[in-house]
């Protein structure tokens, strides 16, 4: 029996776990990078994905608005679903073959935002990595 192709989400373009620091002001804040994602929301559709740290850096995770043929996102307010704040994303996008991981020198697209928290409105935050490769030797 042949089994039907499940196919994609409508967001597989921008869909990925990456390797990210978060800095502000040019100052690392998490002295390594920590796994992020982004994913399709559960209505799968193109205009809309998760940013999800995982609770690895500023803990939070909310909905964007995407454009998948640009590979851009962006909120100017969106709710945390960690704790009760808001979010600003600006400037997010997916670069293509932008990173190189971290120990088999793989090719890899690269993620970058700009974030504004709530609870702390003075400082814009930088999230920006590489595509986790899969490699167990390129995660950190």
């Amino acid at each position: 029996k042949k089994l039907e192709d499940p196919g994609a989400t409508s967001t597989v373009s921008m869909s990925n776990e990456w390797w990210v620091t978060l800095s502000t002001g040019g100052t690392d804040l998490l002295g390594t990078h920590v796994l992020f994602a982004t994913y399709n929301t559960s209505q799968n559709q193109a205009d809309s994905i998760w940013l999800d740290d995982l609770q690895n850096g500023y803990q939070f995770k909310c909905k964007v608005l995407a454009d998948p043929k640009n590979l851009s996102f962006s909120v100017d307010s969106a709710q945390n679903e960690y704790y009760d704040i808001h979010v600003k994303i600006s400037n997010g996008k997916i670069i293509p073959n932008g990173g190189i991981s971290k120990t088999t020198g793989t090719v890899v697209d690269s993620i970058y935002m700009e974030a504004i928290f709530t609870d702390d409105p003075a400082n814009t935050y930088i999230i920006s990595g590489v595509a986790r490769s899969r490699w167990a030797q390129d995660d950190y």
